[in-house]
């Protein structure tokens, strides 16, 4: 990622073996965005692995980014994974500590967490410099470009600045935002973050479609903070008329991120259908 302002989206792998509908996605995007972030099992709820999305990605001439998470690998699996990532192409990584499995569909599910995102940059470092966690060589060297998430939304917000410089001095070369609906709020991160030299920040964007994505970001989602102001705006609306007012909505804060230099990019969450990124890109 050089000085241009990247645009990535997020896709999330099918619950099943068939990679049908997610292949006839990659093809519509393939000419409209810089990557393609695929989540691994978000809200603990089990997908096809990121890491095969991923290659499916390469195999389509589209730029994959890797999510890995530390709830379901220890540091054995998590290096394991990571070196046969890089062995099949792949070569951007975003790590997070992940959704706990009481919130997903194997509530059963024994969390691991052996290590936070924190410690994974850590082993990434290590790994591009030929060594694995404990300093022994390996055959060769990765070079994975690593990023970790932030949350501008959180209050108070002094914590998620201490873990964003932990992060950046454990080796994140890049950082990407949970979903963005109030740029002041944004403003107050990046006066932080942009002290430090070289960091790029990809901000996290949704276009809101229904009146009920809206309450359920609200009310569901950890970490978003939804304006009640918007949310009592949306609720005002005809039904007919949401998603025009989210695409509008959507539009404004990408054009002042991207005009006011603000970030780097910004990353569209949560798509449906490839026709509604196709739509929002050729007005932006």
């Amino acid at each position: 990622m050089g000085n241009e302002f990247v645009i990535t989206v997020e896709l999330t792998p099918p619950k099943g073996p068939d990679v049908t509908v997610m292949l006839n996605k990659l093809e519509g995007l393939r000419d409209l965005v810089d990557a393609v972030n695929f989540t691994d099992s978000p809200s603990a709820k089990m997908r096809l692995s990121s890491t095969a999305a991923c290659k499916l990605a390469l195999e389509k001439k589209i730029v994959p980014v890797l999510q890995m998470t530390c709830r379901d690998r220890n540091r054995i699996a998590l290096q394991s994974d990571l070196l046969g990532a890089y062995a099949l192409g792949i070569r951007n990584v975003l790590v997070m500590t992940g959704d706990h499995p009481i919130w997903g569909d194997h509530k059963e599910a024994k969390p691991v967490y052996d290590v936070d995102s924190s410690h994974l940059l850590k082993i990434i470092k290590n790994l591009n410099e030929g060594k694995d966690i404990n300093e022994n060589s390996l055959n060769g060297k990765t070079d994975f470009f690593v990023g970790a998430v932030v949350n501008p939304n959180v209050e108070p917000l002094m914590p998620q600045l201490k873990r964003f410089e932990q992060k950046f001095q454990c080796g994140a070369e890049f950082f990407q935002t949970q979903m963005i609906f109030e740029l002041e709020r944004l403003k107050i991160f990046l006066d932080f973050a942009n002290k430090y030299d070289g960091i790029k920040i990809i901000v996290g964007l949704i276009i809101i479609k229904t009146k009920k994505m809206l309450n359920y970001i609200a009310e569901k989602i950890p970490g978003v903070a939804v304006p009640l102001g918007l949310i009592e705006k949306v609720s005002k609306l005809r039904d007919e008329d949401v998603e025009k007012f989210g695409i509008d909505f959507a539009l404004e804060m990408s054009r002042q991120i991207r005009d006011t230099k603000m970030a780097n990019g910004i990353h569209i969450m949560a798509i449906s259908k490839v026709e509604e990124v196709k739509n929002f890109l050729n007005l932006l």
